[in-house]
């Protein structure tokens, strides 16, 4: 994660001179030497010596549902099941003929059409943690080889667009226990800007970035000259410049984003119709997808929304059907809608995932566990055909039975989608080449 608010740092004379400056300043943030306009000149050289570019600038908004959402109770019911398998809820038709959903996903039915469904993912991986490495990156966790995430990726490959950082994380709702989410061998630089902030208020407030009331602009500006000034004196005698270099990165791109007017249009919500909120749901995800078209609309080649809670062992069905379902279910669909009308639908990737499915059937406590070996992904957007059903689960929906299809497709699928080679390496900081993907596109996706 990329965090702005780091600690008061020290060295053996006292308080640094970048904490000097930090004390009372912008939100506890620290302004460095504003130079990230030769960071992207630096990248743009390097796009233009690069053989292989993307026919159309793609963006990707992924959606993480933390937990394991359940299939059968959502996308992929079994209504002929025994009861242990079927649950409580019945089956309701949906816009494609023959294909049914859980009665608690109305609107996801109705709207089959915008997007496609892929019911035969395996995700074979039953494991918190591992899932969000393994779904983020296409590859599983290995001890002497942290792979980034595919946000981290894009970020690195194809960098700014705008003042805002290519890859954003909404919701904090990513298990990094073996580095899901992150960027990896990449380097910090790369690295998620992470925002925590609830959406869901009449007042957003992006903390390092949204300045605290009655602040001027005219403060931070001194604070750059100052810090400016500092810098060059004490630079001259320093003995690795460029690990202050890779440093003030962060620093630099925080600063831009301060005073870019993008940066203000992108996340003032509230300018929003409030007629249009309410369609996304007053919800914390259904702000967060709106939050997140907005971002792509400001430049953000990359944008993780992320969501928590779906680990359901026990009770499961009250709180599929009172809590977590119903925002998600009115939200997604009115993303795509919006998009579509708002001209970003072609040029814009939308990807629902979550670590994996749930047992086919009921546990003691009224719950679903984990399960490795069947679940579902939603696509839409960027040439994704709509109302397209992809395989099928046996009848208690334990396994793919057509058409079986692993996360490395469905990760390869996005990196094609992106305009990414499916052979990209990249260098390690100990020179080794990774490979960062390893396996085919869906094929009805292409």
């Amino acid at each position: 994660m990329l965090d702005l608010m780091n600690n008061v740092s020290r060295n053996c004379e006292g308080i640094d001179r970048r904490s000097l400056l930090k004390i009372g300043s912008l939100g506890g943030l620290s302004l460095t030497l504003p130079t990230l306009l030769r960071h992207k000149a630096a990248q743009a050289k390097e796009a233009a010596l690069k053989d292989k570019k993307p026919a159309r600038d793609i963006n990707c908004i992924f959606i993480w549902t933390l937990g394991g959402t359940s299939h059968h109770d959502t996308l992929d019911p079994k209504p002929n099941g025994p009861a242990l398998v079927k649950g409580p809820f019945g089956a309701i038709d949906t816009a494609v003929p023959g294909v049914q959903f859980s009665e608690i996903c109305p609107r996801l039915a109705q709207e089959l059409g915008r997007y496609s469904l892929l019911r035969s993912w395996n995700p074979k991986n039953g494991s918190h943690g591992f899932a969000d490495q393994y779904c983020m990156s296409g590859r599983t966790p290995n001890p002497a080889v942290a792979y980034p995430c595919m946000g981290s990726v894009i970020s690195h490959q194809q960098g700014f667009k705008s003042a805002l950082p290519p890859f954003v994380q909404l919701g904090g709702f990513v298990d990094r226990t073996f580095n899901g989410g992150t960027s990896g061998v990449l380097g910090l630089e790369h690295s998620p800007f992470e925002i925590p902030a609830e959406a869901n208020v009449d007042k957003f407030n992006v903390r390092d970035i949204t300045p605290p009331l009655n602040m001027e602009m005219s403060r931070v500006d001194r604070r750059k000259q100052m810090l400016a000034s500092i810098d060059n004196l004490q630079r001259r005698a320093e003995r690795q410049p460029a690990a202050y270099d890779a440093l003030d990165e962060h620093y630099k791109a925080a600063l831009n984003m301060i005073t870019a007017p993008e940066t203000k249009r992108a996340f003032d919500i509230g300018s929003e119709d409030p007629k249009l909120r309410d369609r996304y749901g007053r919800t914390a995800i259904g702000q967060r997808l709106l939050l997140s078209r907005r971002l792509i609309q400001a430049g953000v080649r990359f944008v993780t929304v992320s969501d928590n809670a779906w680990d359901n062992h026990q009770d499961c069905f009250n709180a599929l059907k009172n809590g977590l379902v119903p925002p998600i279910d009115r939200a997604i669909p009115e993303l795509l809608i919006d998009l579509e009308q708002q001209g970003l639908l072609d040029s814009t990737l939308v990807v629902w995932m979550t670590d994996f499915g749930r047992t086919p059937k009921i546990n003691s406590a009224s719950g679903r566990d984990h399960w490795a070996s069947a679940g579902f992904v939603v696509a839409a957007g960027a040439g994704i055909p709509g109302g397209l059903v992809i395989g099928a689960t046996d009848e208690e929906g334990g396994f793919p039975t057509a058409s079986e299809y692993h996360t490395e497709h469905v990760v390869a699928t996005i990196y094609q989608k992106l305009g990414l080679p499916l052979d990209l390496t990249v260098t390690a900081s100990d020179g080794r080449p990774i490979r960062l993907i390893e396996g085919e596109p869906i094929r009805e996706w292409i």
